[in-house]
C-alpha cells in the first residue's frame, strides 16, 4: 500500500461499486478499485480510471456510464453515508465489531483482540 499523491473525489467510484454489486461483481470490482488507488496511485475520481477497472472486471462500460450519468445510485450512496454518520463513523475504512467502532488501517493484532473479546462476551451470554 502506498499513499496516492492525490485524494480522489470518490462519488462516482462509490456509485460504480453499487452498480457492480447489482451485477454480482462487487468483490472483483472493489478489489480492482482498491488496487488502482492504493497500489497504482490512480485517481478514482477520473471516469477513465473507472472505465478501465470496470472493463477489466467484465462489466459493461456502456451500462455503467449511463448509470453514472443519470446518478442512478446517488441516493443509495448518500443514504449509506448518512447511516454511517448516524453511527459515528467519520472515516474509512471503518469497522464495527460488537460495540467497538474504530476507523483507519489497524494492525492484525487489533482485529484479533477485538474479535476475541467479542466472542468471549457472546459466549458468556
Amino acid at each position: 500500500m502506498r499513499r496516492p499523491p492525490i485524494t480522489s473525489y470518490t462519488m462516482y467510484a462509490l456509485e460504480a461499486t453499487e452498480y457492480a454489486q447489482q451485477m454480482g461483481m462487487f468483490d472483483p470490482f472493489h478489489r480492482a478499485l482498491y488496487r488502482a488507488y492504493w497500489e497504482d496511485g490512480k485517481d478514482l475520481g477520473d471516469l477513465d480510471v473507472i472505465r478501465v477497472v470496470a472493463q477489466e472486471c467484465g462489466l459493461s462500460w456502456e451500462e455503467l456510464r449511463e448509470a453514472l450519468e443519470s446518478r442512478r445510485y446517488q441516493e443509495t450512496v448518500m443514504g449509506q453515508y448518512q447511516e454511517a454518520m448516524s453511527l459515528g463513523i467519520r472515516g474509512i475504512p471503518a469497522f464495527l465489531i460488537g460495540n467497538v467502532l474504530f476507523t483507519g488501517a489497524r494492525p492484525y493484532e487489533i482485529f484479533k483482540a477485538v474479535i476475541n473479546k467479542y466472542l468471549e462476551q457472546e459466549a458468556a451470554v
